[in-house]
């Protein structure tokens, strides 16, 4: 359970509704998803929080499904069940093949068997990775 409302349309500001329309052209859609609408309680935060993910996430060096599998990973690096499952589906809507999210997942469990090693560890890090 959200410990914040979640905004609807009909109880937005105008402000709110503003970020909201530019989800929905951008994404193409007419869903909001619940972090926007939670987001909405805080209308500088939910329209910062957008500008920079629309940045972050737009057209770049990276292709688009990198980096929702990026997000993937971080996601299950921080134990965020929302965005894990959030960012699975858009990187699936985005082509990731079953396969792919099976590599994903498996890159994911080996990063973090063997960080976990090394932390416990402290192997100091080798001259020739520090770059």
């Amino acid at each position: 359970m959200a410990t914040v409302p979640l905004i609807s349309d009909e109880a937005a500001s105008a402000e709110v509704l503003a970020v909201f329309n530019d989800i929905r052209a951008v994404r193409g859609t007419d869903f909001i998803n619940n972090f926007w609408r939670a987001l909405a309680n805080d209308p500088d935060l939910l329209a910062a929080t957008w500008g920079r993910l629309k940045v972050v996430m737009g057209p770049g060096d990276l292709d688009p499904l990198v980096k929702e599998m990026i997000y993937i990973a971080v996601s299950v690096a921080n134990g965020c069940e929302y965005c894990i499952h959030s960012h699975t589906a858009a990187a699936k809507a985005k082509g990731m093949s079953s396969e792919q999210h099976g590599e994903l997942l498996s890159v994911i469990g080996m990063a973090m068997q063997t960080n976990g090693l090394v932390s416990a560890m402290q192997v100091p890090v080798d001259e020739v990775f520090e770059v």
